[in-house]
């Protein structure tokens, strides 16, 4: 059993959004199982949007991975390799802390053991994953969504929007809108994700076809982009509509504040709006996972995988991750 491993890192302190050529693979010891935990050997590792912030020092108070030492943080799933607490070597397990590398050290308390059956493991980082979770608090816990409601998400080819679309179906949503950039997102978010209709943002006359999709007003808007698109979404809403602030990925990386919205639009349209952090709710996992794996088992809970083999292509879909050029979820396999 080799003694060593890789793991990705960054070559410096980041001062704008990160590119491939802002991380190194470098061969590092392999930890050793701590007492009372677990010593994993990752299947796959996820690549978030919130990373982005994260190793700038601008995510929820989180300080950045010293470069050329620490690994690049993500989620990741794999196999227990060696084990000094009560989970059995063999079991396949999720864990937050897993990072940008082939193992990973975790205490009993800090994994979760999971039963992917039929399902690939990946589907563990996607849609039974942090994604689908954001997308079922948002979804279920804050909007509550039911019977009837006209549901618009935004980044809907993304991993959150297109679960958060598919749960909304779900719970029994009358029509899911999307909005996405580009024909193939949209064509993706119609196609496999069986929204009602999809809007390409870069198309000619978008908002024109948005407020067709949306005649009627919709109640519910789960957001992920920015504080512009929002704005947008109350103009269309009816009154006492819930919106979900997940995210404002358009404004993660600039030096500027975000545009305000007009307070004078949400008490007109009487619209609650909901800010979402998917931390507060990791407590419910298996609540989750008691919803969502039938449906996924089912295939009406699908995420498109963007799988690329080996952590040497870490750095470069990281980059187009950043640029939002990725095709549902972004994951590297090992």
């Amino acid at each position: 059993m080799s003694t060593t491993m890789q793991q990705a890192v960054l070559r410096a302190p980041l001062d704008h959004t990160p590119q491939a050529g802002d991380f190194a693979l470098v061969e590092t010891a392999r930890p050793e199982c701590p007492e009372g935990g677990v010593l994993v050997r990752l299947s796959h590792v996820s690549m978030d949007p919130y990373v982005g912030a994260r190793l700038r020092g601008r995510h929820m108070g989180e300080a950045a991975p010293e470069p050329l030492r620490e690994a690049i943080p993500g989620h990741g799933v794999g196999a227990v390799e060696e084990s000094r607490c009560a989970i059995p070597e063999g079991a396949m397990v999720h864990m937050m802390g897993a990072g940008w590398r082939d193992y990973a050290p975790a205490l009993e308390g800090d994994v979760r053991v999971i039963a992917p059956g039929a399902l690939s493991a990946s589907v563990f980082l996607s849609a039974l994953g942090m994604p689908g979770l954001t997308a079922w608090a948002g979804m279920t816990q804050l909007a509550k969504v039911t019977d009837g409601d006209v549901v618009l998400i935004d980044a809907a080819a993304g991993a959150v929007g297109g679960a958060a679309g598919q749960i909304a179906r779900a719970r029994g949503a009358a029509k899911v809108i999307g909005i996405a950039g580009g024909a193939e997102k949209s064509a993706l978010v119609r196609e496999s994700y069986g929204f009602d209709a999809c809007i390409d943002y870069r198309a000619e006359g978008w908002r024109d076809a948005l407020a067709e999709a949306a005649a009627g007003g919709i109640s519910v808007h789960f957001e992920n982009v920015s504080s512009e698109i929002l704005t947008l979404a109350l103009t269309h809403m009816k009154p006492y509509g819930r919106a979900v602030l997940c995210g404002l990925a358009a404004h993660y990386h600039s030096d500027a504040p975000a545009p305000g919205i007009p307070f004078g639009l949400i008490i007109g349209k009487r619209a609650s709006l909901h800010g979402l952090v998917v931390y507060d709710f990791y407590d419910r996992w298996d609540e989750f996972l008691a919803e969502c794996q039938p449906l996924a088992e089912a295939g009406r809970l699908v995420i498109a995988e963007d799988i690329a083999d080996g952590l040497a292509e870490a750095p470069a879909v990281f980059e187009r991750l950043m640029a939002g050029r990725n095709r549902g979820k972004a994951l590297i396999a090992l």
